[in-house]
């Protein structure tokens, strides 16, 4: 069987994400991506035109991923649809690491990282605004103090994704170990 010569734009995406974790933004250069691709490193500007494409394609895959995801959600009950976030945001929690570069890409050497990372922006908007209205509503229910400022209770639940996870408890129950932990906190007494 021959070898084969071409990479796919998601194989490009998915190891542009890898270095990109490895390596971050100022590491990341088209001949390391290459090294990790099978096929010519000609075959990558068939898809983008510079870095900053590729960055920028990047993210807004990881971007769509999560908000497909998130809007997904059955928001009926507010406790148990911030549960499903956290599940959600632990899972690609990556995506926070990726998210940071956005302000390093210049915008102005292609139109398509400028519409890649708009894309990437307001859809972080999206999100946030889910996560208030979850917020506020758990609030309103009496499932979370209210004296406590909501962009406090929001600030903890997001350095949630960032809690190291020494025991290497799968995600499922390492998202629940840390929702009870910041109810507990953030739980009306």
């Amino acid at each position: 069987m021959g070898r084969k010569q071409a990479f796919t734009k998601s194989e490009l995406l998915d190891q542009t994400k890898k270095v990109l974790l490895e390596y971050g933004y100022e590491g990341f250069q088209l001949k390391l991506l290459s090294k990790n691709l099978v096929g010519a490193r000609s075959t990558i500007y068939q898809y983008f035109s510079n870095k900053e494409e590729i960055v920028a394609a990047c993210m807004k895959r990881s971007m769509e991923s999560v908000l497909q995801k998130a809007l997904a959600i059955d928001e009926t009950d507010c406790m148990i649809a911030l549960q499903l976030l956290l599940d959600i945001y632990l899972e690609e929690a990556s995506f926070h690491q990726l998210f940071g570069y956005a302000h390093k890409i210049n915008k102005a050497n292609s139109v398509a990282a400028a519409n890649d990372l708009e894309f990437v922006e307001q859809a972080h908007v999206t999100l946030k605004n889910q996560l208030e209205q979850l917020f506020i509503r758990a609030q309103k229910e009496g499932h979370l103090n209210p004296s406590i400022p909501l962009p406090a209770i929001m600030g903890v639940f997001f350095t949630l994704i960032d809690t190291p996870n020494m025991m290497n408890i799968p995600i499922p129950q390492w998202s629940k170990l840390l929702y009870q932990i910041w109810l507990g906190g953030a739980g009306k007494r």
